[in-house]
């Protein structure tokens, strides 16, 4: 699914199995809820932490205005703007700003936390070099930073003097912890187990229709 004017609202749906936790989450169906509940849906591979923080920062998507980068493309062709002000691609993998060392745009890995958390997330941003000399982390000693719609953000998750989540996604329980593995994630999808049945549950949902002020607080970041 792709956003006309990054104006979808989303979040209408969830997939869930019978008796079993759902394997990944598509756009149209993303709640953050669902993460505690997430399985891996495609073949990865280990390649260490570069940082075990657990500082999570975040950047505005509409600070990105170069239209001829590749972030500005990927954002505008893969991702969808959730109604709780996370960005995420057609597989339901979070946007983030990440250093270097994390590959070009729109790669995808999979972070675990040691609270058990799995989050699913693809690169849409690149961590300015001279922000994060190492490739990995910030000043902050973030090495995930995420790509949001501050208005909508701060609306859902809340937080404190204007900024979601008091500047740190961690203050979340959807996303606390601290790194334990990174996970480069590959094309290839998992397959499912035989017998495994999996269903839609639809959850009805109302849609706001009003465009949020562009005067908004945020923490600057990418490039």
């Amino acid at each position: 699914m792709k956003m006309t004017g990054i104006k979808k609202l989303v979040c209408a749906a969830a997939l869930a199995c019978t008796g079993l936790f759902s394997m990944g989450f598509k756009a149209e169906d993303f709640d953050p809820d669902d993460l505690k509940h997430y399985r891996k849906e495609f073949v990865s591979e280990s390649i260490g932490a570069c940082s075990s923080s657990s500082v999570k920062t975040y950047e505005d998507y509409r600070m990105i205005t170069a239209t001829g980068s590749a972030q500005y493309q990927y954002i505008h062709n893969h991702c969808t703007v959730t109604d709780c002000g996370l960005l995420v691609d057609e597989e339901g993998f979070i946007g983030v700003a990440l250093g270097y060392l994390f590959g070009p745009i729109g790669a995808r890995y999979y972070i675990e936390l040691d609270s058990g958390i799995t989050i699913p997330v693809v690169k849409i941003d690149e961590k300015a070099a001279r922000d994060a000399p190492n490739g990995c982390t910030a000043g902050s000693n973030d090495a995930i930073e995420f790509v949001i719609h501050a208005g909508r953000a701060l609306s859902f998750f809340g937080g404190g003097n204007g900024y979601v989540l008091n500047g740190n996604f961690n203050n979340s329980r959807y996303f606390r912890g601290h790194i334990k593995d990174i996970e480069k994630v590959t094309s290839e999808k998992i397959e499912l187990e035989s017998g495994v049945t999996y269903t839609e549950i639809v959850r009805d949902f109302s849609a706001k229709t009003d465009e949020e002020s562009d005067g908004y607080p945020e923490i600057d970041g990418g490039f």
